[in-house]
């Protein structure tokens, strides 16, 4: 029978063996399979976009993918258990849409509000606290990732988190820019060098590779915060915020459903214009902008997103420094990344 990796597609199976070059430790294994885990598999890191023609995606990379790559990353440079454990746990609590749910909360500027579920999801899971009593491990010890500096830390820096949503994303989970050549030659590059504050992070050996990785991140950066992106995330959030409020979902569904079901669930709604409006959002392909409120439209102004962007370390001569203080061109990528701006308002023609 094979195991949740070997179903998934070539490439990204390709890409996984670039991240953990000895194999999938096989520990590892058995935590995927657990039915919490599983369900991330139906969760697209895209946090909803994926189902609107103004998003083009290469395949389908799911929460699940994403958390398996991180552990793979942190596998492969600390050959630690309980970090990469806790690299594999870090999204167990991801709802449908993912960082949507967050918009809903209010919380769209850190987009951490349902991370405090981390720790319950795997309490309640018989599975995972079996396995973790089985490896003598204590859920203190793996439910909270930003405890592991390899596995996260604060923007700017580099951690396997940052490192391997701007890998796939590239790779084709958001921009299909990036081969699995260039993938393996820009991970290659990478080791574990010392920061200003004394914390180990993830840094590169060689300064053009780590300009070429700063300019994917660039592209990607505003990808994150474009107006397309900000007025989709807001208006799943509304939806499922109404449909919360009508009975029509509940919050724990939200943990619960996959994005098919729920996407259906959407789809056959009979309220509010619910399904009506949210069928004009899949067909559109494009948005329109305004610097000023549109009357009469659903429209969206999100002036203070979280901006995700990275100024990894690089190896030098005399030490690790950031690359913005040693190349021009990453410097000037890097400012373009935090000063994106958008028009003020997007907007479609309904009424919401």
């Amino acid at each position: 029978m094979k195991n949740y990796i070997e179903t998934l597609n070539t490439k990204i199976q390709e890409y996984f063996k670039i991240l953990s070059p000895e194999g999938i430790p096989e520990f590892l294994n058995a935590y995927i399979e657990t039915p919490e885990m599983q369900k991330q598999a139906k969760i697209s890191t895209t946090c909803g976009t994926i189902y609107s023609k103004m998003f083009h995606n290469a395949f389908w990379y799911s929460s699940l993918e994403h958390s398996i790559g991180v552990a793979l990353i942190v596998w492969n440079f600390t050959k630690d258990k309980k970090q990469t454990l806790a690299g594999v746990f870090h999204d167990i609590a991801t709802p449908v849409f993912k960082h949507t749910i967050d918009f809903m909360n209010g919380d769209y500027e850190t987009q951490e509000s349902t991370e405090e579920l981390t720790t319950k999801m795997i309490c309640e899971s018989k599975e995972i606290m079996t396995l973790l009593e089985k490896d003598g491990i204590t859920v203190e010890e793996v439910d909270d990732y930003h405890k592991y500096p390899i596995a996260d830390n604060d923007t700017p820096q580099l951690s396997s988190d940052r490192l391997e949503y701007t890998l796939a994303n590239n790779l084709g989970a958001v921009f299909e820019e990036w081969s699995l050549a260039e993938i393996r030659e820009i991970y290659q590059n990478i080791e574990i060098q010392t920061n200003e504050e004394g914390i180990e992070e993830l840094g590169f050996k060689d300064k053009k590779i780590a300009e070429k990785f700063v300019s994917g991140m660039r592209r990607l950066s505003a990808e994150y915060i474009e107006n397309r992106t900000k007025f989709s995330m807001q208006f799943l959030a509304d939806i499922m915020k109404k449909m919360s409020e009508k009975n029509l979902i509940t919050v724990e569904e939200l943990y619960s459903l996959s994005e098919k079901e729920a996407v259906e669930r959407i789809e056959n709604c009979k309220e509010d214009k619910i399904a009506r409006n949210f069928k004009i959002w899949r067909e559109a392909t494009q948005i329109k902008q305004s610097s000023q409120p549109e009357k009469g439209k659903y429209c969206v102004s999100i002036m203070n997103p979280k901006i995700r962007y990275i100024n990894p370390l690089v190896r030098q001569e005399n030490g690790f420094v950031r690359i913005n203080t040693v190349s021009e061109k990453a410097k000037g990528d890097i400012e373009k990344a935090r000063n994106f701006k958008t028009e003020k308002y997007a907007y479609l023609d309904f009424d919401f």
